[in-house]
């Protein structure tokens, strides 16, 4: 029996839209986050030490990060959906979506968060300007032109396609969090095909039913 444990408003919807997309036989367990810190709870941290989200147990495998998971369960359960055939030019672009969700597009996104939480954060009166001085630098010259770098990317490749790979695949799954991410902390005007695949995620019937069990992915700060 496979076993998902799913912090609220994390990037671990979306394998709760992969396990429904597979029609897989699972039990959910979600974790509110803390009301003061908006992080995990120690909960998770009897099932994992690092304590994060999302969790995935099969029998007496426990297996962490997304991309794994992701990977894990496509290949275990998938029936050769979802994926190229191995070994294959389309199945190396797959695999290069998988890893460019979290190890490209993610950073940049929690560094625009961090540098927001900076700018926000209580400080004396003689620090705060130097504090907004420097975020702003940051975000000008490195945050915001490399993700807007990223966005006509990901824009490019998906013109003329509903889905990245041609067909729905592991990579909008991958995808689906970071892009979410992005669309609420900087909207997506002038991206027009990012703005459609986002609409053909959020009416893909195995989504909405992973929102009605467990609620939208992206955590709203300001």
């Amino acid at each position: 029996m496979l076993t998902l444990h799913l912090l609220e408003q994390s990037r671990a919807l979306r394998i709760l839209w992969l396990l429904e997309i597979l029609g897989a036989d699972y039990t959910l367990q979600t974790y509110p986050r803390d009301p003061q810190t908006l992080l995990a709870p120690e909960a998770l941290k009897r099932i994992h030490p690092l304590g994060k989200s999302p969790l995935l147990q099969d029998g007496s495998l426990t297996l962490a990060e997304s991309g794994a998971i992701t990977d894990y369960l496509i290949r275990s359960y998938g029936q050769g959906r979802l994926m190229p055939a191995e070994g294959t030019a389309q199945y190396w672009q797959y695999q290069r979506w998988l890893h460019y969700a979290e190890a490209s597009l993610m950073p940049l996104l929690l560094l625009s968060l961090i540098f927001r939480k900076i700018e926000t954060a209580p400080a004396p009166f003689f620090v705060k300007p130097i504090s907004r001085k420097i975020s702003a630098k940051v975000k000008a010259s490195f945050i915001a032109p490399q993700t807007a770098l990223h966005l006509s990317h990901i824009e490019q490749e998906l013109s003329g396609k509903d889905w990245l790979m041609g067909e729905l695949s592991g990579a909008d799954i991958m995808m689906s969090y970071p892009l979410q991410a992005a669309e609420s902390r900087f909207g997506l005007t002038g991206y027009p095909n990012l703005q459609a695949y986002l609409q053909r995620i959020a009416a893909h019937p195995a989504y909405r039913r992973a929102v009605a069990k467990a609620g939208e992915a992206v955590l709203r700060v300001d």
